[in-house]
């Protein structure tokens, strides 16, 4: 199938669901470490993208939308696996053992995943010196940002080892990579509310025998769940599966993959935000300056596209 172009869209569109991806994507590590304090993993993914998904379909049905075209289901079967199944269940499951932070720092491969994985713009990518340079520089921004989270993690330790999670967490955002560019190169011509739900249907559908398998269903304790699980949980059905996933899903659509990767640079800053303004916690000046150069590596990766941009309005004036 022909890659999916950029398209052509509102300004003011695509400002608003990257600021939805940056924002909503950057507490629900806060919200995902509340949820699994009462939730078991698994149950937890079950719980929230079946929930979601379901809820996202009944809106799309009212609507009078096309929802079962098989072809269209196939794709968001494979792409939710992916994405969800893989890239999101190792969040929740690394986040029984690893400090949010941890996770956070982890998950900001996949931009440098987008690049290499995304063989139709190889081209473009690898002649971009922005680009490589803003992924490069973002990365480390990130270290600056986490570096004593990183230290005390292969620092020596007496409790249990944090590498199978880490592993894990490697393995998750290849997935998660790996997927998107699947979403963005096999789009569909359907609605894309109906993809993205059929995409979290087909997600709740693998994590619910799994819950089943392992046993989470059999033996939780559902009136030991605490409320602030039960809240976070709601959190994450309607604003980070329902809002932001939608938001990202279309922007793989409308804007280049190594664009839209790069909310995993700006995700770990509204964790610190969270932390500082609901947890107390105190940010160094390291932390300051890891901010300053995170921000710094978006502006880089997306300089070309913007000069490309604004050279093709350019050229359509004359």
């Amino acid at each position: 199938m022909t890659p999916a172009t950029t398209k052509s869209t509102s300004p003011l569109l695509v400002v608003i669901a990257f600021a939805t991806v940056y924002i909503v994507w950057g507490s629900t590590y806060f919200f995902i470490k509340m949820a699994v304090a009462g939730f078991p993993p698994l149950l937890l993914g079950a719980l929230r993208f079946f929930t979601a998904g379901l809820l996202l379909m009944v809106w799309c049905a009212i609507k009078g939308e096309k929802i079962f075209v098989k072809q269209n289901i196939l794709h968001a079967a494979v792409s939710g696996f992916l994405l969800l199944v893989i890239g999101n269940g190792a969040v929740i499951w690394a986040e029984q053992t690893l400090p949010s932070a941890m996770v956070a720092i982890m998950v900001t491969s996949p931009p440098i995943w987008f690049v290499l994985l995304d063989k139709p713009n190889w081209g473009t990518n690898f002649k971009s010196k922005s680009t490589i340079a803003g992924l490069i520089i973002g990365f480390i921004g990130v270290i600056l940002l986490f570096r004593d989270q990183i230290a005390d993690v292969f620092g020596p330790s007496t409790g249990p080892s944090k590498l199978p999670g880490m592993i894990l967490l490697l393995v998750g955002t290849l997935g998660w990579a790996s997927g998107s560019l699947y979403s963005k190169h096999y789009n569909t011509k359907g609605s894309v509310s109906v993809n993205t739900a059929w995409q979290m249907l087909a997600a709740g559908v693998f994590f619910i025998p799994s819950s089943f398998l392992t046993g989470e269903v059999q033996t939780v304790q559902w009136h030991t769940i605490p409320a602030q699980s039960w809240y976070a949980l709601a959190y994450l059905i309607v604003f980070g599966s329902i809002a932001a996933f939608s938001a990202y899903v279309w922007l793989l659509q409308v804007r280049p993959a190594t664009q839209v990767g790069t909310y995993a640079y700006v995700n770990p800053v509204i964790a610190v935000l969270l932390g500082v303004i609901f947890a107390g916690e105190h940010v160094t000046l390291i932390q300051v300056l890891g901010l300053v150069v995170i921000l710094s590596s978006v502006l880089l990766i997306n300089l070309s596209k913007y000069r490309k941009a604004k050279h093709e309005e350019l050229a359509v004036a004359k």
